[in-house]
């Protein structure tokens, strides 16, 4: 298994995280845990906090450690913060950072929109690349949280538009049934999401009467990786 391996799916998954499904717009602060799976054999852990930031931003940041296979041996870890501001129930993007840090490799992007302009600029060392922004736009870090807000508000088809690399993308995702999910935090009767608009092989479980964040997540693009929730606690 190579880095890459384990980096893919998770940066796909911008994953996760929101706070109780009664708040919206006045979340809580909170930590949440996941352990992060490949072939049902543990792989990493991945630890999610929320927390008020200055001048009314919020703070949603989330570190992965790897505990098991290649990525283990390579010391891996990944580091994602975001910055946003709450627009009716929708956490909309001022900022984004990414660190990945390996025994072989690095890497990082930065992406900061500047409102004033209607700008998004994203930087991944190699210089500067600008586009203009949507109102109400996330990034891939937050995406799970404005998903997790959409069916808490009894949404069944939901289209987010995602600041990316080049250009804000529109994603679609649609709730697809219910299953009960057994995952370390419990069990739950939860609320299966696809997105729609991608052979990404991308399904994310929601109890959004309890939680904004999906209690378990799989992607199958780069190593059929799957995400469950340890823990939960509002701080």
């Amino acid at each position: 298994m190579t880095t890459r391996t384990l980096l893919t799916p998770l940066l796909g998954l911008g994953l996760l995280f929101g706070a109780q499904a009664a708040l919206a717009t006045t979340p809580t602060s909170f930590t949440a845990h996941y352990n992060v799976l490949q072939g049902g054999e543990p792989m990493g852990e991945a630890t999610v906090t929320l927390r008020a930031g200055s001048h009314g931003e919020w703070i949603y940041s989330r570190d992965v450690k790897s505990t098991g296979g290649m990525a283990a041996m390579m010391s891996a870890s990944i580091k994602e913060t975001s910055r946003f501001r709450w627009k009716g129930d929708v956490p909309e993007a001022i900022s984004y950072d990414y660190q990945l840090d390996a025994a072989i490799k690095n890497k990082q992007r930065h992406l900061l929109v500047d409102w004033t302009k209607q700008q998004v600029t994203v930087d991944e060392g190699k210089g500067p690349n600008s586009y203009p922004a949507t109102a109400g736009m996330v990034e891939r870090n937050t995406t799970p949280l404005a998903l997790g807000l959409a069916l808490r508000d009894g949404k069944q088809q939901i289209a987010l538009p995602v600041a990316a690399r080049q250009e804000v993308q529109t994603q679609n995702f649609k709730v697809t049934g219910k299953e009960t999910v057994k995952v370390p935090a419990g069990s739950f009767n939860a609320e299966r999401v696809d997105r729609t608009d991608a052979e990404r092989g991308f399904s994310a479980w929601y109890a959004p009467g309890k939680y904004l964040l999906p209690v378990k997540l799989s992607q199958h693009d780069g190593g059929d990786l799957v995400m469950e929730l340890v823990s939960y606690k509002a701080d």
